[in-house]
């Protein structure tokens, strides 16, 4: 997998749009736009720059041969990593795609139960007031 599909997908698995991208590397849609579809080279303060706002190793954005072993962020086995050895890029990013998902669900549950306790308060008070 490419350097600009990696992207994609990491943007993608945050639910982010490409504009969400633009706005936060600070650039236009359409230059954003390019770097997905590979027809610039991202040079390395960007791609730093991408990796830090998708939350993720610059070395994952490196391309890497489609069978080798690949590291993939995890549980607290091997130093924090999973080790897949020999599969193919294809399933080591499901997987990757997958874990982002869960985090994002699991960012989106707590933000829910934030909002319910805030709720639950909110009616309290006004019961109180009522009183």
């Amino acid at each position: 997998m490419k350097v600009h599909e990696k992207i994609r997908l990491i943007r993608e698995s945050k639910n982010w749009s490409q504009e969400d991208m633009a706005e936060k590397l600070k650039m236009s849609v359409n230059g954003y736009a390019k770097i997905e579809r590979g027809e610039t080279k991202s040079f390395n303060p960007k791609l730093e720059q991408i990796a830090e706002l998708l939350d993720v190793d610059l070395t994952e954005l490196m391309p890497v041969s489609d069978r080798h072993i690949c590291l993939i962020s995890g549980d607290n086995t091997n130093n924090g990593h999973n080790v897949i050895i020999g599969a193919s890029m294809e399933l080591a990013f499901e997987i990757q795609k997958l874990r982002l998902i869960n985090t994002h669900k699991d960012e989106t549950i707590g933000h829910l139960k934030q909002d319910i306790a805030r709720l639950t308060e909110m009616l309290e008070l006004h019961k109180q007031a009522k009183a």
